[in-house]
């Protein structure tokens, strides 16, 4: 498992540094090193929660979370993240749910779109999209802000600091319920158990989000990271989807 913490490890600290939790990387880590599927969205969780809650604090404490607009956004997201943990889902179910989940975190990756003008959209429909990416975490393990950013920097929702924080409370929030959800579902103890024998991938993001909630990655590599991982998690989607 070292291999993996060491991944873990980096992983936290290159997503903590620009305000992400890293869950759809953990999950395909976790699933190229073998962890039984029915344990990857609690894990991937509960690692999310750990990367998230330093940058959230940071974001709150520098003034730049908007909470009047954020925070309806969580409402309706945070229930939807608790009932999909607890949704029951057949392995083989979950695997197409987490391949294309996964896709379409790389494909999220890759293109970020950048438009003269903002994008219309009706800020009504914003309500229904959180809910349904809360619903996505609960039962994957992805915390969702990699899809809602790009959503909100399309439509100039609000500046880019302000929406680098809404994304990591959407995560926190979202990757605590869902890991309720999760925790229940998998009757409590037995799951709480299995998730902590991992502890040296919680250990490893711990460390790696400490490290990176203090640095910032400059625009250049941070690219190059965002297209490694784009290829990284779009490799393994395949790889779920298609069965090899």
């Amino acid at each position: 498992m070292g291999g993996l913490a060491i991944a873990f490890g980096f992983t936290a600290l290159l997503y903590a540094a620009v305000g992400f939790g890293g869950g759809s990387t953990y999950t395909a880590l976790l699933i190229l090193g073998g962890v039984a599927v029915g344990l990857v969205p609690a894990i991937s969780l509960a690692c999310n929660v750990i990367v998230v809650s330093g940058g959230t604090i940071r974001f709150a404490r520098a003034g730049v979370m908007p909470w009047a607009k954020a925070l309806p956004l969580i409402a309706v997201a945070a229930p939807l993240a608790f009932l999909g943990g607890l949704t029951p889902v057949k392995q083989g179910v979950l695997v197409m749910l987490l391949g294309l989940s996964l896709l379409a975190s790389a494909i999220a990756l890759l293109f970020q779109p950048r438009t003269a003008q903002p994008v219309k959209l009706s800020p009504k429909l914003l309500l229904p999209i959180a809910a349904a990416l809360g619903y996505l975490a609960g039962v994957v393990g992805i915390g969702g802000g990699i899809f809602l950013a790009p959503i909100l920097h399309l439509i100039r929702w609000a500046e880019e600091r302000s929406v680098a924080a809404t994304a990591s409370l959407f995560i926190l929030v979202n990757s605590l319920f869902g890991l309720t959800g999760q925790l229940i579902k998998g009757q409590g103890g037995a799951m709480v158990g299995a998730v902590a024998s991992h502890w040296p991938l919680l250990v490893a993001v711990l460390i790696g989000g400490a490290i990176g909630t203090q640095l910032a990655v400059k625009s250049g590599p941070a690219a190059l990271i965002r297209r490694l991982t784009a290829v990284l998690v779009g490799f393994v989607a395949i790889r779920l989807l298609f069965g090899f």
